[in-house]
């Protein structure tokens, strides 16, 4: 019998329903068609929140999830997979079957949610259109995540994250403006494609009860969730033709805030544009004098003369080590911080102490270091029940308990391919 690991007990899996309870959405069913990124992290941040989440994954393979990774663990698994798969129920199904299509039907009666990122069409295809699964369930609310939405002349196009960032215009403001465009080290089209999900069922949800219980459809693009963060990039190309550029480390205008260089190597970041933190930050270089120079007296003219400032600035703070810096920055009440790698963080006392890093127990990989649950309800918080499952972990539970199938047709699923 499969079993999962939580606060370092062994559960088996026909009791995983009782850990369930807890969370604002203990209440709430969700059946997860995704892969790969966006539509499994709208699936971990549910269940974060106390949702059931079966995952449906391919016999044999699983979600590509579970090999992706540039580091993986010394026994070879993925570090991402217990993750982005935590909280969730496995339960594996060869969807281009007509059987595997027949249970998701199944599955979704008495779902409030399913989560799909599949190509617009493919759930059509299948017989699983978002109408065909209200027949039986006129309650169902099914989050369709794509490269570019289930409408429109791009609609058919093939659009991971990455190519969502170019097409969206988030690529062309990322990096140097004597450089090629780089991405910003994570997927964070997908991401934003996930929270964009999360947001849309959850606004369902609540929409849910005024249209007579009736579920509804939430189109998420890929593309449309970068372009909604562009902040007025789009307003400042329409009110006046200018298109902003790659600017490097630095808020064009806004000065003081950038990097800064240090005795010991390690840039610090220093936010002190307002004309009262400038002010506090020049009284800390003891140079008191800048405060009433023409070129830095007010926020306009520190804009106009930011790279002189910042040269000025960065003379100063390359005689200091971070921890003297930051020590002066903290005594002035200047923002500031260090640029932290993984190890800073996973080891910063902040960050441990709101449990924002935490471990969680896992049965193969013993335990794993990750980030907790965000956002923090004081009444109704969400946790980390587990990490994520092994391939097909909940197959038997789910198709018998929840399902009502025998063993022989258990089996019967298996030895065709279907589960």
């Amino acid at each position: 019998m499969s079993r999962h690991v939580e606060d370092g007990r062994s559960i088996p899996a026909c009791d995983q329903a009782a850990t369930l309870s807890g969370g604002p959405l203990s209440h709430v069913r969700v059946v997860e068609l995704g892969s790969f990124i966006a539509g499994p992290f709208c699936g971990q941040l549910l269940a974060d929140m106390g949702a059931e989440v079966i995952k449906v994954e391919p016999p044999i393979v699983g979600d590509a999830m579970r090999q992706w990774g540039a580091v993986k663990a010394t026994n070879g698994r993925s570090l991402w997979w217990p993750v982005i798969g935590r909280n969730k129920r496995s339960i594996t199904l060869d969807l281009r079957k007509p059987e595997g299509q027949r249970i998701v039907r199944e599955l979704a009666r008495d779902a409030d949610v399913l989560i799909e990122n599949f190509r617009p069409g493919t759930l059509e295809r299948w017989g699983l259109a978002p109408e065909t699964l209200r027949q039986d369930n006129d309650k169902l609310i099914v989050a369709r995540v794509s490269g570019f939405g289930q409408t429109g002349p791009y609609s058919d196009k093939a659009g991971f994250g990455a190519i969502a960032e170019a097409a969206s215009g988030l690529r062309s403001l990322t990096g140097h403006p004597d450089r090629m465009p780089t991405r910003v080290g994570i997927s964070i089209g997908d991401s934003l494609a996930g929270l964009y999900a999360t947001i849309g069922v959850l606004a369902a949800l609540v929409a849910r009860p005024g249209r007579q219980g009736k579920g509804q459809d939430v189109d998420v693009s890929i593309a449309e969730s970068v372009l909604g963060v562009l902040e007025s990039v789009i307003s400042e190309f329409a009110e006046t033709g200018s298109i902003r550029k790659r600017t490097g480390p630095i808020l064009p205008g806004i000065a003081p805030s950038n990097l800064y260089p240090t005795a010991d190597g390690q840039p610090v970041l220093i936010a002190a544009n307002a004309d009262g933190l400038f002010r506090e930050l020049v009284m800390a270089m003891d140079a008191a004098e800048l405060a009433i120079d023409e070129r830095f007296c007010s926020h306009a003219a520190r804009g106009r003369y930011q790279h002189e400032l910042d040269e000025i600035i960065a003379a100063w703070t390359a005689t200091k080590t971070l921890p003297e810096l930051l020590r002066l920055m903290d005594e002035h009440g200047i923002p500031a911080g260090p640029v932290n790698d993984a190890q800073a963080v996973a080891s910063d006392p902040h960050f441990r102490a709101r449990e924002a890093v935490l471990e969680v127990p896992d049965a193969t990989l013993g335990s794993v270091t990750m980030q907790g649950v965000f956002p923090k309800l004081s009444a109704t918080p969400g946790r980390i029940r587990w990490t994520g499952p092994e391939l097909g972990a909940d197959t038997d539970d789910i198709l018998s308990r929840r399902l009502g199938y025998s063993a022989e047709q258990v089996a019967r699923l298996r030895q065709d391919g279907v589960a």
